[in-house]
């Protein structure tokens, strides 16, 4: 009888490969085989140590590469198997990576999984963007939604919950519908003139950062070319960006990342 093997749900943090947490480096190193996404950045899979198998699954906007029930099957017929399973995700596995749904069908299939927590987009980009989402005098919280459903479905949001001036509103996945997000919560009284952004390779030498009133957002993003993914920020928050913005892309130098591969890699 075949023993089972074991899945973890890891999150790999939003790019920048030292924001993975030291559990999810260990575990990549011990890994039979990683079942990743597309967001998971070149850096972090050449972490992987060479030998184990790598299996992409990769989903993006409107080409769903791999339905999400055939990512299952294969997580469960890997573990079946025996095999110890990194299932490697950009960001955080709860926040909008279906983690939640694999973990489930594990569950159901009676294979032991774990969770590992990553830096998800929302903190990684704003961070790294010189937006603090939390701020004394600025707002009262932060609430994380997502700007695209599941088959392309109409946005189905209370807009009028969403259109809160102390609240920064952080979306995920909202590219495609942008100018629809920005008029709905004006028309729900957002003011126009509310700072927003969007941050597209957040934390990574790919990074890009638009910046503009809620009102002008899409325009911007248009105007930057800015390609999906990208993460929107909406609130007053947005305003500190200039005066807090620390991180220079170019100064991730293939060097520095090739150096931090090399020795991680050396100790694996």
């Amino acid at each position: 009888m075949t023993t089972k093997g074991f899945v973890s749900l890891v999150g790999a943090g939003p790019g920048d490969p030292e924001l993975l947490t030291m559990k999810a480096l260990r575990l990549i190193h011990q890994a039979d085989v990683v079942v990743y996404d597309r967001l998971v950045s070149p850096e972090i899979m050449n972490m992987v140590p060479h030998g184990v198998s790598q299996i992409s699954v990769g989903k993006s906007p409107g080409k769903h590469c791999v339905p999400q029930d055939q990512i299952n099957e294969t997580l469960v017929g890997l573990a079946s198997s025996g095999r110890r399973v990194v299932r490697l995700k950009g960001g955080d596995p709860y926040i909008f990576g279906r983690g939640g749904e694999e973990a489930l069908v594990l569950r159901q299939h009676g294979i032991p999984f774990e969770v590992v927590p990553g830096v998800t987009a929302a903190a990684g980009c704003s961070a790294y963007s010189g937006i603090p989402l939390t701020h004394r005098g600025l707002n009262h919280g932060v609430r994380f939604v997502t700007g695209h459903l599941q088959n392309d479905d109409k946005l189905d949001i209370d807009w009028n919950k969403l259109a809160d001036p102390d609240c920064t509103l952080v979306i995920y996945m909202g590219l495609a519908n942008l100018r629809e997000i920005c008029g709905q919560l004006i028309d729900a009284g957002l003011p126009a003139a509310t700072a927003a952004a969007a941050i597209h390779g957040g934390t990574t030498r790919e990074q890009q950062k638009v910046i503009s009133s809620l009102a002008e957002l899409a325009d911007a993003v248009e105007s930057a070319c800015m390609k999906s993914p990208a993460t929107i920020i909406i609130g007053e928050v947005v305003t500190l960006s200039d005066e807090l913005d620390w991180f220079d892309p170019a100064s991730r130098s293939s060097a520095e990342i090739t150096s931090y591969e090399s020795y991680h890699l050396a100790r694996a």
